[in-house]
């Protein structure tokens, strides 16, 4: 079958954790965030213990629905998702602070999840990359790009996907 021409597009869900009211804005009480593409779902655990406010502004987006009808559209060594492409605006601006190195660092390793960010370390936004393989580079880089999430190590169907949106991007996207 055809790759489709917009890879991957992204329907979000994040259900609240156990025994917590739906709705809440409190990102401590979410655990898990879960895109639904046309590729096969993903499902991203949320580290609040590692960039609070960052896992706050990204559930934040998904309730705003900045990312409904967006694409991955990029695939390289992080496949990337965002506004990108589209004529969308953040309603929220950037985010106000780089969590990088401020809470417990989690490595931009292979399938976490980290908000991309301009060459100025506090200027994150709402563009977002899963890392397909080891990144350690990114830990630094320009002020560290802040991991707030990752694929759970044995899922499987969540890898499948990662993978599939890769390699469903043309190259050089």
């Amino acid at each position: 079958h055809p790759p489709p021409s917009r890879p991957a597009e992204p329907s979000f869900a994040y259900p609240p954790t156990a025994g917590k009211p739906q709705g809440t804005r409190n990102a401590q009480m979410k655990q898990h965030a879960v895109m639904e593409t046309e590729l096969g779902r993903i499902r991203l655990r949320l580290l609040p213990e590692c960039a609070p406010v960052t896992v706050e502004y990204f559930c934040n987006l998904i309730e705003d629905g900045l990312y409904d009808n967006t694409s991955f559209y990029r695939s390289d060594f992080v496949i990337q998702c965002g506004t990108h492409g589209t004529n969308k605006q953040n309603p929220r601006g950037n985010l106000p602070v780089n969590e990088t190195k401020l809470h417990q660092v989690k490595s931009n390793t292979r399938g976490t999840c980290a908000i991309a960010h301009w060459d100025v370390p506090d200027n994150g936004n709402s563009e977002f990359f899963i890392n397909l393989q080891t990144n350690a580079h990114l830990d630094s880089a320009y002020g560290g790009y802040c991991v707030f999430a990752a694929v759970d190590e044995g899922d499987d169907e969540s890898f499948r996907t990662v993978d599939a949106i890769a390699a469903a991007i043309p190259k050089g996207a």
